[in-house]
């Protein structure tokens, strides 16, 4: 199958803008023939500032959600990102969502929020680890942005099988280094295709007010840790062929289920 990122500048509340950015890039990858498309975090609103009318955002988000939702019925392209969604705790979850053809198959909340930027002072964290769901694709997980530094979240899809793993992030320039790192360390450590999409463009964030410049360096990355495709800064889709039999015969070659010692790891 044929994967892509669709990276962009995400413009803070532009969610016209930003949607219509989508909608072309969707209808580009429906000309292309691709299978699946990844957004970029938070792309339907960006974060919030801290006088965010929060509820006008998460109704902006939700509407956003069923125009994409629609469009991957249309096109029949799978389509994932993340964005608002509501909570029970009064601040909203930053929520990984995958639609396909036009069905909502994979949601997981983010689990794990940037202090730099005060993420919790704006959002609820997740608590649940990340499904794995069967699709037409294959089976599928993923996370978001922050959530690559932490190994121990990425134990669940890869005991569930996952072959491909989706990240929407918005990860800035000077860690750009880590992010290309820890995307490629995710792929060979779980033996699986990870899809990677990074936001273009620059933004102030968080309490500090900190002004961040995005690189749009998304990667498809396969289970050996060759990137098969990535950004160079422009916005579009990033995009690569990819065969899951990869993922079942490293496996087969290599087998780390198979010689994990789980027994030892929790009494360390």
């Amino acid at each position: 199958m044929r994967v892509a990122a669709l990276q962009l500048d995400v413009r803070r509340n532009a969610v016209d803008a930003n949607l219509a950015d989508v909608t072309a890039g969707l209808r580009q990858a429906r000309e292309q023939g691709l299978d699946l498309v990844v957004l970029p975090e938070m792309w339907p609103t960006s974060f919030p500032t801290s006088d965010a009318d929060l509820a006008r955002a998460l109704a902006e988000s939700a509407q956003a959600l069923a125009a994409v939702a629609e469009l991957s019925r249309s096109l029949g392209i799978a389509v994932a990102g993340s964005a608002f969604a509501p909570s029970s705790g009064g601040r909203p979850m930053n929520r990984l969502h995958l639609f396909e053809h036009g069905a909502l198959v994979l949601e997981y909340d983010k689990v794990h929020l940037f202090s730099p930027t005060a993420e919790e002072l704006q959002f609820t964290a997740g608590e649940r680890p990340p499904p794995t769901v069967a699709t037409r694709l294959g089976r599928i997980s993923g996370g978001v942005c922050y959530d690559l530094r932490f190994p121990e979240l990425w134990r669940a899809p890869f005991r569930e099988q996952a072959e491909l793993l989706l990240v929407p992030a918005q990860w800035p320039v000077p860690r750009a280094a880590h992010w290309r790192a820890l995307v490629i360390g995710l792929a060979v450590s779980n033996q699986c295709f990870v899809v990677a999409c990074n936001r273009t463009g620059r933004d102030t964030l968080g309490r500090r007010a900190l002004e961040l410049v995005f690189p749009g360096n998304s990667l498809v990355v396969d289970p050996a840790g060759t990137v098969l495709a990535e950004g160079r800064g422009e916005p579009g889709l990033v995009s690569a062929s990819v065969d899951l039999a990869l993922v079942r015969e490293l496996r087969r070659q290599v087998p780390l289920e198979r010689d994990r010692r789980p027994e030892l790891y929790s009494s360390w």
